[in-house]
């Protein structure tokens, strides 16, 4: 048994309270302490672990919704849609949202880490969920706040005819065309390390610069890129 200390205990129960939970009794306040704990304020209580249970939580959170919300729609797209949902970038949105870093312990080594901000509050938002889940063993305090965020966002990318994976529609376009995938370029400025510029990435096909991108990692600039070029495929295509 973790004694909390009862400012700490006040500021868990300020966060839940932002999540729109009420006060449940079954909620474990150790276990959330927990989550919002990085690794470099305890080496040995912290949300590493939390994670990977997190993960599967939202994970599980995401397939509920679109069942219940999308009935019609086929199991490939539930795929493509909650692989935007789990995303972290969209987890680390979502904690943004209700002022995650605020709760989250951090050693001030990592607090000024803007590299890894982004990812702890992605990391921490996991864990959070995780906490609530083991509480229950239920999703029932997951959904009530996830749902709000993961409900518009899932029409966005149903709307999208590449479900926000650009790469994955610019390859399929491509290799169902012409049978040969498109060639991604990228380099590293190193004046921006820190930055969303970090890494530029460029896309060419049959030896024409299809897009243009940026991205705090290579991944995210080749996307997009991606994005770039897939758009300006389908105003062609609409065009013609």
């Amino acid at each position: 048994m973790v004694s909390i200390h009862p400012r700490r205990l006040q500021a868990l129960r300020q966060f839940v309270l932002k999540l729109g939970i009420d006060e449940n009794p079954v909620l474990n306040w150790e276990l959330l302490d927990t989550a919002l704990t990085h690794p470099t304020a305890s080496a040995e209580r912290n949300y590493e672990r939390l994670e990977f249970i997190g993960d599967a939580a939202i994970r599980l959170a995401s397939a509920e919704l679109l069942w219940e919300i999308y009935p019609q729609v086929p199991v490939g797209d539930y795929a493509a849609i909650r692989s935007v949902l789990v995303s972290d970038r969209v987890l680390a949105d979502i904690a943004e949202s209700y002022g995650l870093d605020r709760y989250l312990l951090v050693a001030n080594s990592a607090a000024g880490d803007k590299a890894g901000y982004r990812s702890r509050l992605a990391d921490g938002m996991e864990a959070v969920a995780a906490a609530l889940y083991l509480s229950t063993h239920t999703t029932e305090l997951i959904r009530p706040w996830l749902d709000s965020h993961f409900k518009p966002l899932a029409e966005r990318v149903l709307r999208d005819p590449a479900r926000q994976n650009y790469k994955a529609a610019l390859q399929e376009w491509t290799q169902g065309r012409y049978r040969v995938l498109p060639e991604y370029r990228v380099e590293e400025a190193k004046r921006e390390h820190n930055s969303d510029r970090r890494f530029q990435a460029e896309v060419w096909f049959n030896n024409e610069r299809l897009g243009r991108g940026t991205g705090r990692s290579i991944k995210a600039a080749e996307q997009a890129a991606a994005r770039e070029a897939f758009l300006a495929l389908q105003d062609r295509a609409e065009v013609r």
